[in-house]
């Protein structure tokens, strides 16, 4: 999609390639340090948290999903979104409430973050298979202390999902590092397994992470303060903020 191209490039010069996230650790965040809070206006936020619906008696839903089917096709026929992200995001968002109903994470929020670090699990000519996995491995650059970028070693689990032995990468569509995917792996499809390349599961441990801030998400600085934490630059904010509000719309 040529507006996530534009948003991607946007934030290049700090977030390496399409999502080296600073989940995926920017050297930008470990230059400034601490949490700095753009001042985002309360009602630019609030529609991200639009609810969810839960599917009617009848309606066919997956047994692991709690996201009205109809819900799911009519979001991904308006925003272009494929339907099995719009669930996954749907999903973490209803999980999370149900755990933190202090946070209001929306699941546009969640697809803000995955349209600038991703496209949706589509960046590299890939996509999505019917259970969220992603059919082309999105694997970020190597965070080998090269300008703009930290130095992380990989270890023996990080290697096993990116292939390199010697350095750590972002991985999945939620781009996270190794030790950030060790903390919150999710299991957001309840297969068994916690894959940060499988969307469902990324998008749950996107959530948590999120509403780790403590903030409300309903309000300017609670938003922005929580995407802040997620990657510790400005442009990155506030180009979250543009794909979010665009699919909010």
């Amino acid at each position: 999609m040529r507006r996530a191209a534009r948003l991607r490039l946007a934030v290049t010069a700090v977030v390496a390639v399409a999502g080296a996230s600073a989940v995926a650790v920017v050297a930008a965040a470990a230059l400034t340090g601490g949490v700095e809070t753009l001042a985002i206006a309360d009602d630019r936020v609030q529609g991200l948290s639009a609810e969810v619906a839960a599917p009617s008696p009848g309606a066919g839903a997956s047994p692991v999903s709690g996201v009205d089917p109809a819900w799911v096709r009519r979001n991904a026929e308006r925003t272009g979104i494929p339907a099995v992200a719009v669930r996954a995001y749907a999903d973490a968002a209803l999980t999370v409430a149900s755990e933190q109903p202090a946070c209001h994470v929306g699941w546009t929020t969640l697809a803000g973050i995955a349209t600038v670090e991703s496209d949706h699990g589509r960046h590299g000519g890939g996509g999505l298979d019917a259970h969220g996995r992603t059919t082309v491995p999105i694997i970020g650059p190597a965070l080998d202390g090269s300008p703009g970028l930290a130095a992380i070693p990989a270890d023996l689990a990080s290697t096993a999902r990116h292939g390199d032995p010697v350095w750590d990468h972002a991985v999945g569509p939620f781009q996270f590092i190794g030790s950030t995917w060790d903390r919150w792996s999710a299991d957001g499809d309840g297969d068994g397994v916690e894959d940060p390349h499988d969307l469902d599961d990324a998008a749950l441990a996107a959530a948590r992470y999120l509403c780790a801030s403590g903030e409300d998400l309903r309000t300017g600085h609670g938003w922005s303060r929580a995407i802040h934490s997620y990657n510790h630059s400005d442009e990155y904010v506030l180009a979250v903020l543009a794909a979010a509000e665009s699919v909010a719309r």
